[in-house]
This record gives C-alpha cells, structure tokens and sequence, in this order.
C-alpha cells in the first residue's frame, strides 16, 4: 500500500531526528541526494536555471528551493512553510543536581506541551553543542543520546487520590526535573554531563563551551488500529508537514515543473517565531529576494513576482475525539483519514481566506483528494501558525491546511496514514501548477 510505505518513511524520517537540529539535518542528507546544493549566506549566490538548491540558518531552519525556467514575474514562487520545532522540555545549562540520593536533570518548558504525558515515558535528550576547535573558531555538533536516559515516574496514585478526578497537574519548577541516575558525594554534576556529552562526540572538556538539548521520547513509531490505518510518534505537529513539503519537492514532475518552488521550515515557532531563523524573521524573505536578484529582476519585477506568489502554510489540524465531544465545533468536525484540512478563523489566527481556500480545494479536485474544512469553537481560544506573519511581511496570498491528528502537543500524537499521502498528492499539484 503507497500511503503506508510513505508514512513508514515519515517514521523513519521522525525517529531520525529528535530535535529539530536532527530534523534539518536529515532533510539536508535527503536534499543531497536528489542533487541539491548548499548556499552559504555569508558567500555570494550563482544561481542556475532549473538549479536545486538548499540554505541552512543557524542549524535549525531550512530553505529548499528550485529556480524554475519559468517566468518569475508570470508565475510567482510556489512556497511551502513549516515548522521543524514541537513543544517539550528543553534542558537547562547547569543540567544535573542533586537530590534525595539522586541526580536530577534541570529543564525548561518549551512551548505548550501536555505535560502530563511525559510521565512514565523512556526519555533521553538530543540537539547541538557548541564548541572550541584548535584553530579557536566556535563550532557545532550535533548529539544523540539513543539509549533511555531519562525518566519522569508518576506519583502513585496512594499519594495523589484524586489524581482520575482532577487530573495530573506538574509543578513546572519543583516537579518537572527528571531521574538520571544515583548520586554519590565525589560526584560533580556538571562534571557527570561533560562527561556524558564527551562520550558522543571527539572533543575535550574544554573544548565543550555550550549546548542547546530536547528531551524526546525514545520510543520509535508505529503503525496501530484493527487495519493498522493510524500511526503514532512523537513530534507529528509538525515534522509530519515538514516530510509532506519535503517528499512533494522532490517528486521528479516538480522538480522539472519549471515553475520556481520552495520548502521553508522553520525554527521557533512554537514560541512565537521571533527570532533570527523564525518565521518573523528576516530568512524567507532574504531568500526570495536573493533568488530575484540571480534571475536579474528589479525592484518592481520583485514585487510584482511577490504579488503573483502562493503560499500553503501547512501544520497539523485537530482531528474529532469523540471522547471530547464538547470540545469541537459541532459543524466543523474533522475527521482523520478523509483528507487535508483547511483552517479558517475570522480573526486571521489562520491566513486563510475564501479565495485561498477556493484555489487549495481547486488543487484537491485536480489531485483527486478529499479535504475538510475546520473553525474552532467560538469560545475557546484558538491557536496559530506560521501563515498570518509570514503573509503579513510578504504580501503573498496563503491558505492554513493541515493533516488531522489528535491528541496535539503531546509527546505521542496520533494520525490517519491515507491523510499523509493525500497531502503530498495535493502539495504536488500545488508545485507543478502553471495557474495558480
């Protein structure tokens, strides 16, 4: 079956990369073996017709994108966005302490996950360290703890009645530290974590100046359900959207399409995105005006290939739980496995509009692919994405669409394995649109 083979590479993709450092770096090894080639924005840039290419920001957020022989002012660039972060726990500088006879390992929320999922969870921790090479240049590594190493256990339920009643509440600061191993008086914590860095990569303890860790859940993904038509992993929302973008690139119809196609993914935003590899920063726009400047249009002839631009902002979407009915609005269920999802909210927290939404549906039906349409409930508040800021700076028309999942932002979501295919269909015929 085509779509379960393709999300079996999702899964692969996502147990690959457990932080989004990872994330990026996997998608960079898959970029070059379709042919692309990095672009530094410290170098000049000669781009060539028909060129694929990629640029890395600060490790973490991706651009990837070919110069179509197409008109750029007819056309406009074809983009898709999303994000390589998920929320979680972050791990603090000073990362072990010690407690009760234990080592403890200091973290920081980020984002807004489901806290009381990361309990009794095989845990371990993976990002980036920054160090000092020989020649006294600051330098980064990526590490990978793949062993559990971590562990949050649950208070028994003796100590904790009413635990089924008012559910599972975390203190952030006092009850969020997670068990790493015995402690002993001759132990000195930072010592222990230098140590244990040391041990995944060839540096000296004082080469080691810093690093940046997420805690992720070792366990791999699966296939579940009485026809194994669900899958579960961690970090869906939103590295499910950023396979999706990077799979519909690299079909060889886009890659010919002559049309000027783009992947951004970015860091942060599931803090906001402002920042230097954000979606509010400056890095999509840097590069749309870079790949203006190869092709020799002006000012004017960028502006206007802006205005003639579309973009689909592609994160996840809430899928009906009919645990929860009350929760949902009850006209705009959603339901997993029957097809992208078009996001609306009247106070633009999505981009989408009647004439964006009306062209990605025109794409479904030329794809041959069901899609949905969801609001959120008037009274709960509704979340974001990278849609709104990024159309906002650019001027590009764009539509908020997503695969439909439960259980968001916790560290184990769930999906539909047809929605996954679905969505690759439709980015494609996105891509290879001489239209829209």
């Amino acid at each position: 079956m085509k779509a379960q083979k393709t999300v079996q590479n999702l899964l692969d993709f996502i147990d690959a990369s457990p932080s989004p450092w990872h994330a990026v770096a996997t998608m960079q090894a898959a970029l070059t073996k379709q042919g692309f080639t990095e672009l530094r924005e410290t170098k000049a840039w000669q781009l060539e017709t028909d060129g694929r290419y990629y640029v890395i920001r600060d490790d973490s957020s991706i651009i990837a994108f070919v110069t179509g022989a197409k008109s750029l002012v007819e056309t406009g660039y074809k983009i898709i966005g999303a994000h390589t972060d998920s929320p979680g726990l972050r791990v603090k500088p000073h990362a072990l302490h010690k407690s009760g006879g234990l080592l403890r390992m200091a973290v920081e929320v980020y984002g807004g996950p489901i806290l009381a999922t990361f309990t009794d969870r095989d845990l371990s921790f993976a990002g980036r360290l920054s160090y000092r090479a020989e020649s006294g240049a600051i330098k980064t590594q990526l590490v990978h703890f793949k062993q559990p190493l971590l562990r949050l256990p649950n208070l028994a339920i003796h100590m904790n009645r009413m635990v089924n009643e008012e559910g599972l509440k975390l203190h952030k600061q006092n009850e969020l530290p997670l068990l790493f191993s015995m402690s002993s008086k001759e132990q000195i914590p930072d010592k222990v974590f230098t140590e244990l860095l040391m041990s995944q990569c060839d540096l000296k303890a004082e080469q080691i100046v810093s690093w940046e860790l997420n805690v992720y859940d070792t366990q791999k993904g699966i296939f579940w359900g009485a026809q194994q038509e669900f899958y579960a992993d961690s970090q869906l929302d939103n590295l499910a959207s950023c396979h999706a973008g990077l799979h519909a690139l690299l079909n060889e119809k886009v890659l010919n399409s002559g049309n000027t196609t783009l992947c951004a993914f970015f860091d942060h935003e599931e803090v906001g995105s402002e920042s230097t590899k954000g979606a509010d920063g400056s890095f999509l726009s840097d590069v749309l005006e870079r790949i203006a400047l190869a092709k020799s249009l002006s000012t004017e002839s960028y502006k206007r290939a802006l205005a003639q631009s579309f973009m689909l902002s592609v994160d996840m979407a809430h899928a009906y739980q009919p645990n929860f009915p009350a929760a949902y609005e009850p006209e705009h269920r959603v339901y997993v496995n029957k097809g992208p999802v078009i996001k609306l909210n009247a106070n633009q927290r999505y981009s989408s509009e009647s004439v964006s939404a009306a062209m990605f549906i025109n794409w479904c039906q030329q794809a041959k692919v069901p899609y949905q349409q969801y609001s959120h409930r008037t009274d709960i508040p509704c979340g974001s994405t990278i849609g709104p800021m990024t159309s906002a700076k650019l001027g590009i028309r764009t539509v908020d669409v997503g695969g439909a999942m439960w259980a968001m932002h916790s560290i184990r979501e769930s999906a539909g394995v047809l929605d996954h295919q679905y969505m690759i269909d439709v980015i494609q015929c996105f891509f290879v649109d001489s239209e829209g």
